[in-house]
């Protein structure tokens, strides 16, 4: 008889034809072992082989594929991969290979210790304009709520299946910030949270998908109008 799966990995996944197989195959040898998974892998509208890719490893390796033709952003993505959750723990992680599966250890020996467990990254592998206005806008950011958490945006995060399900149907202000959004809201539910270590290495191919340096401007306006409408919200 199978085991229970215990755990379950979402990925969302866009134009990453080029590492994309490297990174499944990684998490799946780092974590497999010990602990039953399966991945919920959210492709989201690529063009550039992608598809086929994870098609051809859902039949290797128990994978959950869910596909859209057209691109509905990593936000939407995300969320909709949370709400198919169905194994006790959910893990989130980019599909880019940054975070490395070898931390995933930490958060599972720290499960029970909180309702959130988020990732901290110390030295971070990203441009370093990207790296100034993320702690600009943290800095805003916390102004609004206070939460007790130094990597907000960290997409490397772990939670029961009851507190991502209640999470993932408030998701729906910031289109490109998901992970500073879920933060916020799980501070706003009084969700308790670990800081966890983390590494953080370059992507593994490619470029990024969203934060190109021309778009980040328009980015910042969007996430700053985000902050008011969430907390106007939490209000009523």
């Amino acid at each position: 008889m199978p085991k229970p799966i215990e755990l379950q990995v979402l990925l969302p996944v866009h134009n990453e034809a080029d590492g994309i197989a490297h990174t499944i195959r990684e998490i799946y040898l780092e974590i497999a072992s010990h602990v039953s998974l399966e991945f919920i892998v959210c492709e989201d509208g690529s063009v550039d082989g992608t598809p086929a890719i994870l098609r051809q490893l859902s039949s290797e390796l128990p994978i959950k594929l869910m596909t859209n033709e057209e691109r509905k952003g990593y936000s939407r993505a995300v969320k909709d991969g949370m709400l198919a959750q169905t194994a006790p723990y959910l893990l989130c992680l980019d599909s880019d290979g940054q975070c490395d599966p070898r931390d995933f250890w930490k958060f599972w020996e720290a499960r029970d210790q909180a309702e959130v467990l988020i990732g901290r990254r110390f030295t971070r592998a990203d441009p370093g304009f990207r790296r100034i206005l993320s702690r600009l806008f943290y800095m805003i950011y916390q102004l609004f709520f206070h939460v007790s958490v130094h990597d907000p945006s960290c997409p490397f995060v772990l939670a029961k299946q009851p507190v991502m399900a209640c999470l993932a149907i408030e998701m729906e202000r910031m289109q490109q910030g998901f992970w500073w959004e879920f933060t916020a809201r799980a501070h706003l539910h009084r969700f308790t949270f670990k800081e966890i270590p983390i590494h953080h290495r370059p992507r593994v191919a490619g470029k990024t998908q969203v934060y190109h340096l021309i778009k980040l401007p328009g980015i910042g306006l969007r996430h700053f109008l985000a902050l008011f409408q969430i907390r106007f919200q939490r209000k009523h």
